[in-house]
């Protein structure tokens, strides 16, 4: 103990002799603090092989293909934690891992590999959601499939999706890699931990890695069973009194995060379980059939002009 004390002093006199070096370091360690130090750059490591793990699992379950979906973890305030880009998800080791900070900027990258371009989407997350610690996005087959078709996820049609994940809400097609995603994405992220991204994927938020992936396993599992009782002719909905039943005991087991239990922004007391998918549909078949409509006239229009 005595020398590997000794070792730790030895190891700051070395930096600190760095330092006059080179005037611009800012590197001044006790020994004390090279323990922190080690510890931090384990729990990294850790971190990194749980998202690789994680990766696996997305991959695995099919809810990726080739090189699609990103991770990100939230290490403090200004470093994070992401998945490179142009890499499958299934076969990733932890030297793959970018390290950011709060702009997406990357602070460490190994030779080769460079943060995934959707980095902004996450950011966003973090910056509107200080509770959140990590955020997941993937394509799984059956929630993407309800994104394409502009079908959000807020029928309650069993009580688990009901008290764990609340609703699922469409945000607005946005072009991938820009600030559109983000910015179609940020109005939901006060009332909501998932969303579906309109003809893209899904996107979910929990305040650790694993609890924002079983959130995706969740909003994955909920779009498969609507979709299957659909085919059976429709899923029998609960009625309100049975949902606030659900929200009740929500609350008592304190979930975190944020769930139409707690908060909704709909008004006379509706919730996005009651009040006809207004709150997160990205358009109503109604507003569809206008909009189609509408280009039908303009479209005759000017077929009378041009004969």
């Amino acid at each position: 103990m005595q020398n590997e004390y000794e070792l730790k002093k030895l190891m700051c006199d070395i930096r600190k002799s760095i330092k006059n070096l080179h005037k611009d370091a800012n590197i001044f360690f006790t020994p004390q603090e090279d323990g922190r130090m080690e510890e931090t750059m384990q729990n990294e490591y850790e971190l990194k092989k749980l998202m690789c793990d994680i990766g696996k699992r997305i991959y695995d379950r099919n809810m990726v293909a080739a090189n699609d979906g990103n991770i990100s973890v939230k290490l403090n305030d200004n470093e994070f934690l992401c998945t490179p880009t142009g890499v499958s998800k299934g076969f990733m080791t932890p030297e793959f891992i970018c390290k950011v900070d709060g702009q997406g900027n990357v602070i460490q990258a190994n030779k080769g590999f460079r943060p995934s371009s959707e980095i902004k989407m996450h950011m966003r997350v973090y910056q509107k959601r200080p509770d959140v610690g990590a955020v997941v996005h993937a394509h799984p087959t059956f929630a993407t499939s309800f994104a394409i078709a502009g079908i959000p996820l807020t029928q309650p049609i069993m009580p688990e999706a009901v008290i764990a994940l609340g609703c699922v809400p469409i945000a607005e097609y946005g072009t991938p890699s820009t600030m559109e995603i983000p910015d179609n994405v940020e109005k939901y992220l006060p009332y909501y931990d998932a969303v579906l991204l309109e003809s893209h994927g899904a996107l979910t938020w929990s305040t650790d890695l694993t609890a924002a992936y079983m959130k995706m396993e969740s909003v994955e599992f909920y779009a498969e069973l609507l979709y299957k009782s659909r085919m059976l002719g429709g899923p029998k909905e609960f009625d309100q009194a049975t949902i606030e039943k659900l929200y009740e005991i929500r609350r008592k087991m304190g979930l975190p995060g944020k769930h139409p239990a707690d908060l909704c922004q709909n008004k006379g007391k509706k919730n996005c379980h009651n009040c006809g998918n207004g709150c997160g549909s990205v358009s109503s078949p109604a507003s569809k059939e206008v909009s189609e409509d509408m280009v039908a006239e303009i479209v005759k229009k000017v077929m009378e002009q041009i004969k």
